[in-house]
């Protein structure tokens, strides 16, 4: 099973109540297991630089089924994934702020992207819009 639409906006409600407790409003994306779009939200106030970013950061994800700051980490120069966010036209985001989501069983089934602030703060919003998902 992919991820709803209802399933999607319990997901961005968790990054928006988090986002809210922070103080940054943030740009929110959630990804099916194919990588398309499902739902987004862009909070008022939140950079209308960071829509794409977020949607991009929930592809990147995905496709590679690994939080962002994972691969970020993984992509530095002299790193396995160097040059990574060159491939996918483009599309590859290497900073926090992506975070698969797991069925029941563990298995990827899609991704939220946060954009907006830090990427501490990118990454706290992601992680507890994950914990969203299923609830």
């Amino acid at each position: 099973m992919g991820v709803t639409l209802a399933q999607a906006r319990q997901v961005i409600d968790a990054g928006e109540s988090k986002a809210g407790e922070i103080g940054q409003p943030m740009n929110i994306a959630v990804v099916d297991a194919g990588a398309n779009l499902v739902s987004h939200v862009r909070m008022d106030g939140a950079w209308i630089g960071s829509i794409d970013v977020s949607i991009n950061k929930a592809f990147t994800s995905r496709a590679f089924d690994i939080a962002t700051k994972d691969l970020a980490e993984h992509s530095q120069s002299g790193g396995q994934f160097f040059g990574i966010h060159a491939s996918n036209s483009g599309r590859v985001m290497v900073f926090a702020g992506g975070v698969p989501l797991r069925d029941s069983s563990g298995k990827v089934v899609g991704a939220v992207g946060v954009s907006g602030g830090t990427g501490d703060q990118d990454q706290a919003v992601a992680e507890a819009a994950a914990q969203g998902f299923g609830s």
